[in-house]
């Protein structure tokens, strides 16, 4: 009798410790699914943003580029003087006091772009007084939307869609009723610009990517 009772343990011990296992297995299963899904959600980055203002201020270029080391002004070939700041940023300035900035990989940066200007400009006793008048012309950025994409069929079924493999690898889409224009290519990578807000891209990536789940059913 105690044999018995012992083996009944036993076994009840061994689905017990089954059931355990199914239900371990079930989660991880679910957690990794979860895990994939999540890793094949759209990505991006913002590379460049593009935009004008006004200083309302007139702006002496050749004084400018006499005091700032870091200019370049050459009124034969361009009109605007360049400016160059940290990281990467750049600034066209104009005598009319109207600016073109570049380099900047947010709104944030942006504005903390023209703040550096105007810093500069106050080196050179240039005072701005009044709020600058920013309008983002583009911005750019890259991403991956995380599908294998045929180019070849894309550019039949795409309305407003350009690929010539033989000049350039990817396919050039215009989005209809859009400024907005992508760079698709096969591994999934792309390239949007013409936006004029992060809004507009993410919106842009999510309209893009439910397009072309329709074109590959």
């Amino acid at each position: 009798m105690i044999k018995t009772i012992k083996k009944k343990k036993t076994a009840s011990k061994k689905r017990t410790a089954k059931k355990t296992v199914k239900k371990t297995t079930k989660k991880a299963v679910k957690t990794a699914s979860k895990k994939s899904t999540k890793s094949k959600k759209p990505t991006y980055t913002i590379q460049n943003v593009v935009a004008s203002a006004s200083l309302h201020h007139d702006i002496p270029l050749e004084k400018v580029t006499i005091k700032l080391p870091n200019t370049e002004y050459n009124p034969e070939q361009f009109p605007g003087l360049v400016l160059r700041l940290m990281k990467g940023k750049t600034a066209l300035i104009f005598s009319s006091g109207k600016i073109v900035c570049t380099g900047a990989k947010s709104e944030t940066e942006l504005k903390e772009t023209v703040k550096m200007i105007i810093k500069e400009l106050k080196k050179v006793n240039i005072i701005i007084r009044r709020k600058p008048d920013i309008t983002i012309q583009n911005m750019v950025a890259s991403g991956d939307i995380n599908m294998t994409l045929n180019l070849n069929k894309l550019a039949f079924k795409l309305e407003n869609a350009e690929y010539e493999p033989e000049q350039f690898p990817g396919l050039v889409y215009k989005v209809p009723n859009s400024h907005i224009t992508f760079l698709l290519f096969g591994t999934g990578k792309i390239v949007c610009t013409g936006a004029k807000n992060e809004k507009e891209i993410k919106d842009a990536i999510h309209k893009l990517v439910l397009t072309l789940k329709k074109i590959s059913k």
